[in-house]
């Protein structure tokens, strides 16, 4: 499935959705997986919701300290509460 395929799930009579084999397999979601819907003017955007936020979001930006030595950054950052 490409990112440009688009894919059909209806409502049920309780406005649920099924949501297709294929979407499920490339989101890496199953049964009891939570999903977040993000809505990007009328367009809804469905995210598979991290197992672990932490995990998700480790390494994000790591280009910005990539020259700094963070011992020292910590250091100056903790001697200034001193003051």
């Amino acid at each position: 499935m490409s990112d440009k395929t688009i894919e059909r799930a209806q409502l049920g009579r309780r406005n649920q959705m099924v949501l297709p084999a294929g979407v499920r397999k490339v989101l890496c979601i199953g049964e009891g997986d939570e999903v977040l819907i993000r809505m990007v003017g009328k367009t809804a955007v469905i995210i598979p919701k991290p197992k672990s936020y932490a995990n998700r979001l480790c390494g994000l930006h790591s280009e910005i300290w990539r020259d700094v030595d963070l011992d020292q950054y910590i250091k100056e950052e903790r001697d200034s509460w001193e003051t």
